[in-house]
């Protein structure tokens, strides 16, 4: 991944308390690139994005978006900055109380001086480019799963943003509307030159579309690479991941005593 990087992780920790959530993690994520970030439940990669979008501050390290250190900035200086990103959450998060038109063109009429005839076409250049022109008059108790995702992926590229970041874009959505969402990713991201970072469990329909993959266990990068190298990882974590494997490095059971010391326990409290 040569490419100039837009995203730059830095020897970052981040703890809760005590807590140890991320351990020396380091990224490159490039301009104009998919970028996938996965990993069991728990194991810190929406913390990351949080991270990224300047929500936390890291323990020790840093993290860079386009040259700049994010914890470094001023209050305002990070507002600026996050008006060239964007978030497209788990499950679309609409206004419920207002049209998918004004839902795409909230954005616009918040941070822009634009006249409203503008918005319009603004806003149906960005439902037109999920398919969903036709649909601006609905409300969002209307859509179904995939069409409010897709309302949502439209709303986040209303201002152009240079790096968007998708927490479980797959997230309960049915096979074709699953693969409209991937494909949509994969093409915004050339069109627009921007960069996507996506965090999901959804390894097969990720890895048709993404550049390049980080997995994530206990805090600490396990593996990365390409989808063809992830795919031939000799990694029994990545491997347990890909195949959906139930045995391997990450336990079916939660750590706790013997079982027959936990009886032995119950039965002389008895």
């Amino acid at each position: 991944m040569t490419t100039k990087a837009l995203v730059e992780i830095k020897d970052l920790n981040f703890s809760y308390d005590e807590r140890a959530i991320l351990k020396g993690i380091n990224m490159t994520m490039p301009r104009g690139k998919v970028i996938a970030i996965m990993g069991s439940s728990g194991c810190g990669k929406t913390t990351l994005l949080r991270l990224i979008g300047g929500a936390v501050t890291p323990s020790s390290g840093h993290v860079k978006v386009d040259s700049q250190v994010v914890h470094e900035l001023s209050r305002n200086e990070l507002f600026l900055l996050r008006r060239k990103m964007s978030m497209l959450f788990q499950f679309g998060a609409l206004f419920t109380d207002l049209s998918v038109f004004d839902n795409v063109a909230f954005q616009m009429r918040e941070h822009t001086n634009l006249p409203e005839s503008v918005i319009r076409d603004l806003v149906l250049m960005k439902l037109h480019s999920v398919g969903l022109r036709g649909a601006h008059n609905l409300m969002p108790a209307e859509l179904s799963g995939g069409m409010a995702r897709r309302i949502a992926l439209a709303r986040s590229i209303a201002l152009d943003p240079m790096l968007i970041m998708f927490d479980e874009p797959f997230a309960g959505l049915d096979p074709i509307s699953l693969s409209v969402i991937g494909n949509l990713i994969r093409r915004l991201t050339e069109a627009l030159g921007m960069t996507s970072i996506l965090v999901t469990h959804d390894v097969h329909e990720s890895l048709k579309i993404v550049d390049y993959v980080y997995f994530i266990s206990e805090g600490v990068i396990t593996a990365h690479g390409t989808p063809a190298e992830v795919r031939e990882s000799a990694s029994p974590f990545v491997h347990q991941f890909v195949h959906s494997e139930v045995n391997g490095p990450v336990p079916f059971h939660y750590p706790a005593e013997t079982y027959a010391t936990d009886l032995n326990l119950e039965s002389s409290v008895a």
